[in-house]
């Protein structure tokens, strides 16, 4: 049971960092692609469909480690207590700008909330990088692996550059596509760096007592398919390009 409580968290956690990374890495390079209010909002609107449906995923793994693994949130919060903060806030900056930017309809406005989602993003990327070098260079904490890890961020600039190419047009698609990268090879990157970290983790040591760490699986296993099955409904619905602009 406890191998595949490992087995599904590396799914949730790989899962989200490929499918939100885009998400974030497109808000990270968002000046770059969108030079000006039109552009932008053919920008966002090229990740607008997916990126609360990808949050679940998140969502899910972090009640999969409450549950299955209390002792690794412990760990986690207790050694990178600002790094998480940092992570919420940069959520919640970012999340802010998209729902609100289509609120009123104003220049300034909606350039308040466009650098709202670009400082949101780059918080996010730069939070995410800073936890996976911890973990991979320098065991859980605020450490030296910290730091090493922040160039990681760049894998998420080049993971939404990627993504957004294969989902804009005409100049915007051009320009995205300048930035070196192909989707399918930062996917497989983000794939591999938190499993490579999960592999540092002492989760025998970490894992529930008890029929805790069964329910826990067992309602996890249960959700993965609907997520997968809600989540491929999401991406058939909006496959096609983006030609005009989202209700963001």
């Amino acid at each position: 049971m406890e191998s595949l409580a490992v087995l599904l968290m590396a799914v949730f956690t790989v899962g989200y960092l490929v499918l939100a990374g885009a998400d974030i890495g497109v808000g990270m390079v968002l000046p770059w692609l969108g030079r000006d209010q039109r552009e932008r909002r053919l920008v966002i609107a090229s990740f607008a469909p997916f990126f609360l449906g990808n949050e679940v995923w998140l969502v899910s793994a972090v009640g999969l480690a409450a549950g299955a693994f209390p002792g690794l949130e412990h760990r986690l919060l207790e050694g990178l207590y600002p790094v998480f903060a940092a992570l919420v806030f940069g959520w919640v900056v970012r999340d802010m700008g998209l729902w609100l930017r289509g609120r009123v309809d104003g220049v300034r406005w909606r350039s308040v909330c466009d650098g709202a989602i670009v400082a949101g993003s780059w918080t996010l990327g730069l939070a995410w990088a800073s936890v996976l070098g911890s973990v991979l260079f320098g065991g859980e904490g605020l450490n030296a692996g910290s730091v090493l890890g922040l160039p990681l961020a760049l894998l998420f600039v080049l993971h939404g550059a990627a993504f957004a190419g294969l989902r804009l047009t005409g100049g915007l698609a051009e320009r995205a596509r300048r930035v070196p990268g192909q989707y399918p090879a930062t996917a497989a990157v983000l794939m591999v760096v938190p499993v490579v970290a999960g592999l540092r983790l002492p989760w025998s040591q970490l894992a529930a007592p008890g029929s805790g760490l069964s329910l826990t699986v067992v309602t996890a296993a249960v959700l993965l398919p609907l997520l997968v099955g809600a989540q491929s409904l999401v991406w058939w619905t909006f496959r096609g390009r983006v030609e005009s602009p989202s209700y963001l």
